[in-house]
């Protein structure tokens, strides 16, 4: 006899399943704890932002500041300046400055947060860089900036392009970049200084770096007067502010400028707006949700061997490892399902109330948000199936349950305590099925910002799929030796 086809099983498998009123209770309410979980994450309300967020002109939020020695350019001109030498207290050993420590020439199409720029500048461990419009980012000459290595950069404007160049003998110029800052007539051009924050551990503080220009050269069309200076974003919510006793301000040295500044020019990541919110953040539900779900899986197979059920089973089935699949296939699906409506449901009410209640949300598009409700029902879907193999192998529900809960949950708690070196809190959301967790990523990391990239503030150092992928080969590996041993042990 060939026994019964696969569809069979798996129809026989779904009666199973549906004729357990526990087991179905079960996936509702994995699907209610995805929906309704985000509000123990509300109960204490949700904080407006106080200050302004400077917004990019693409939509999204950004850092903002600097320190400005600036004149008015009306129309086409050119501006070049020496820079000799970058520091920064927060300097790291055997550095003069902090990485992304920035000194160097702007030009910005106005004074609003969040105003397009064209800038080419030195910085601390980076070399030259010319960026724009916070998002992009092209490198120049290489090597850090001192008096024995004097950088001299050069921006011009014709019409609406912004060409940026560098040289390092005042002879020999580099063509960096050319960008175009379009329906501006009279711009603001000069000198800038800049400096992040320091990522210290799980945490930040700020930072602030001092530059030496030599006298600015310009050619064109400026406008009479002298130079001013004044902090850029000092009121804005992405500004972490200056050290403590630090201050920032420019002065004449008879052979140039002297000009200290904090802040930056570039994307916010989660350290510079703590309050706000993510995307991924109403996904929350998933960690109880899995819980559930493994719970179910589990006595779907362990309730079996408890009552002798199983005998039953596989006298019905001449391929045992087909009652392993047909069982996948049946929670893996009904998981799937459940979990997919509630999240594409539920993610959407929550982002438009979070939005009602005045806390900033961080921009995701529609893609990126799918990317994480699909992907967080395949989380769940697959954690069903691992579990489901964990219990043919163990045969014990409490064991089973500790078993899996430990390997998929209880890494990412862990790696979301507070004091955990983040280097610790990446290996372990990166070896471990907690990888997984990466689908529901929504923000972006930035090679040109550096911050506190950990699961904590919602970064996963692997891709959203690279990450399920993980989890699928546990599951994988686990399904296997369970099909295996189905097909050694005795019922």
């Amino acid at each position: 006899m060939s026994g019964p086809t696969m569809p069979r099983l798996v129809r026989a498998e779904w009666t199973k399943f549906r004729s357990v009123p526990r087991w179905v209770l079960g996936s509702a309410v994995a699907a209610l704890m995805i929906a309704l979980f985000p509000l123990a994450g509300l109960s204490g309300g949700a904080p407006g932002q106080k200050s302004p967020i400077p917004i990019e002109p693409d939509g999204g939020p950004v850092v903002d500041a600097f320190y400005f020695v600036h004149r008015p350019l009306p129309g086409d001109g050119r501006i070049t300046v020496a820079v000799t030498s970058l520091t920064s207290p927060g300097a790291g050993a055997g550095s003069a400055a902090a990485p992304w420590a920035k000194a160097g020439l702007i030009i910005t199409a106005g004074p609003e947060s969040g105003s397009r720029y064209a800038a080419i500048m030195v910085t601390g461990g980076h070399g030259v860089r010319m960026q724009h419009d916070y998002l992009h980012d092209r490198a120049g000459l290489p090597g850090a900036v001192s008096p024995t290595a004097v950088r001299r950069l050069r921006l011009t404007r014709s019409g609406d392009t912004i060409t940026g160049e560098a040289s390092a003998d005042g002879t020999t110029w580099s063509r960096i970049g050319s960008v175009r800052l379009p329906g501006h007539t009279t711009v603001q051009a000069g000198l800038f200084v800049a400096c992040p924050q320091q990522t210290r551990g799980p945490g930040t503080a700020p930072d602030m770096a001092t530059a030496e220009f030599g006298l600015p050269e310009l050619a064109g069309g400026w406008s009479a007067g002298t130079w001013t200076g004044d902090q850029e974003g000092a009121r804005s919510a992405t500004f972490s502010g200056y050290p403590p006793g630090g201050n920032g301000g420019f002065t004449s040295t008879g052979s140039g400028f002297r000009v200290t500044g904090a802040g930056d020019l570039a994307p916010a990541t989660r350290g510079d707006l703590p309050v706000a919110a993510a995307a991924g953040d109403l996904l929350v539900g998933t960690f109880p949700a899995l819980i559930v779900i493994v719970v179910v899986a589990t006595l779907m197979i362990t309730t079996e061997y408890r009552y002798g059920l199983i005998r039953s089973t596989l006298s019905a089935a001449t391929h045992r490892g087909r009652v392993l699949v047909a069982k996948a296939l049946v929670f893996g699906g009904v998981t799937f399902a459940t979990s997919l409506a509630t999240t594409v449901v539920s993610v959407p009410l929550w982002l438009r109330l979070v939005r009602d209640l005045g806390l900033y949300v961080f921009p995701a598009t529609p893609g990126v948000l799918l990317r994480a409700e699909a992907g967080t029902a395949a989380v769940l879907a697959v954690t069903a199936v691992l579990a489901l193999g964990v219990g043919t192998v163990l045969r014990r529900s409490a064991t089973a349950v500790t078993t899996v809960v430990g390997a998929t949950v209880l890494p990412y708690l862990l790696a979301l305590i507070p004091f955990l070196p983040p280097p610790m809190a990446q290996w372990l959301t990166r070896v471990t099925p907690a990888a997984a967790l990466a689908v529901q990523q929504t923000l972006t990391r930035y090679p040109q910002v550096d911050s506190v990239y950990t699961p904590a503030n919602g970064y996963y150092p692997l891709p959203p799929w690279a990450g399920l992928a993980v989890l699928c080969g546990y599951t994988a590996l686990t399904l296997a030796l369970a099909a295996v041993l189905l097909h050694r042990r005795d019922a």
